[in-house]
């Protein structure tokens, strides 16, 4: 039980601090959290991608990363799937259902969590930076989808993908490494690394100042379903994954670690934008939020002692 204590108060608790202060801020200043999600999507995130994967050696784990999280997007959307069919959802309650369970915020949650337990350790990081990627394809994607119920179609869909910044750091960061470039000989390398220092702190403060926009409605079971399914649902099915594809060491610990956040803020914003369910979306990432300090520390434990 020492662990698990460590990892709440160590890693868990400094990151709702920050929320916290992000949350009070929304509440007392009228702030453009538009403009903050843009800054942190477009400058922050894409300057940790580069600078990680110029600092990480790319290995076949790092892609198998990807395919892992593929592959927990596709098990949860099944699975709520089903459960949706048997309890007779709308259409509507069905897709942005898929979106609260399938898509978490390995982002604004995952990477200073995990970047936190593991002491920045490069390794851990970079394989986040692969959740992260496949995450924001997929929301861009199929979450989009979802939200807009078939509207936009592929071809809008891939467009929107075609926006995200982070695919373009990721193919650069990829592309230097291929021409053997070292990026960290050139004079502007500086930049980049102090705004990537920059992102775990502007990243949980957003977060906060979102939440803070967010009302809770307290008699809705679908939100309660919803949330049981992303906090508990989510790190069974990748723990399943794991041993199914005999994933190890810090590896498994991340995979594992990074499917216990939390819904994705992204899923309520594009509810939002297709009116699609934006009430019930806004309150699971409210709900499983509040409720992820306890079980991401679970889950924390659990992976650094069969792992």
């Amino acid at each position: 039980m020492d662990l698990f204590f460590a990892i709440l108060v160590d890693n868990i608790v400094p990151i709702f601090l920050i929320i916290l202060i992000g949350y009070v801020i929304g509440k007392k200043f009228p702030l453009d959290i538009y403009t903050l999600t843009k800054i942190n999507i477009y400058v922050f995130v894409p300057a940790l991608i580069l600078v990680k994967l110029t600092e990480t050696e790319v290995t076949r784990e790092l892609a198998g990363a990807i395919g892992f999280t593929f592959l927990v997007i596709l098990a949860a959307g099944l699975l709520v799937t089903g459960i949706a069919r048997l309890r007779k959802s709308s259409p509507s309650m069905a897709n942005a259902m898929k979106n609260a369970v399938s898509f978490y915020n390995s982002g604004n949650m995952g990477l200073p969590l995990i970047m936190l337990i593991f002491d920045q350790l490069p390794q851990a990081v970079a394989i986040q930076i692969m959740v992260l990627l496949a995450q924001n394809l997929a929301t861009n994607t199929v979450g989009l989808y979802n939200a807009n119920r078939g509207n936009k179609g592929v071809k809008g869909s891939l467009l929107q993908v075609l926006k995200t910044p982070s695919i373009y750091a990721v193919t650069l960061g990829f592309l230097f490494k291929w021409l053997k470039v070292d990026l960290t000989k050139f004079f502007f390398w500086p930049a980049p690394v102090f705004i990537s220092n920059g992102l775990v702190s502007i990243a949980l403060l957003t977060l906060g100042i979102q939440l803070s926009r967010v009302k809770v409605n307290f008699k809705n079971v679908d939100v309660y379903i919803a949330g049981f399914l992303r906090l508990i649902g989510g790190p069974l099915i990748a723990g399943l994954l794991i041993f199914l594809f005999g994933y190890e060491g810090i590896t498994a610990q991340v995979l594992l670690i990074s499917s216990s956040v939390p819904t994705a803020v992204n899923t309520a914003l594009l509810a939002v934008e297709f009116r699609n369910e934006p009430d019930f979306a806004s309150q699971v990432v409210m709900t499983t939020t509040l409720l992820s300090p306890i079980t991401m520390s679970c889950v924390a434990y659990i992976a650094q002692r069969l792992f």
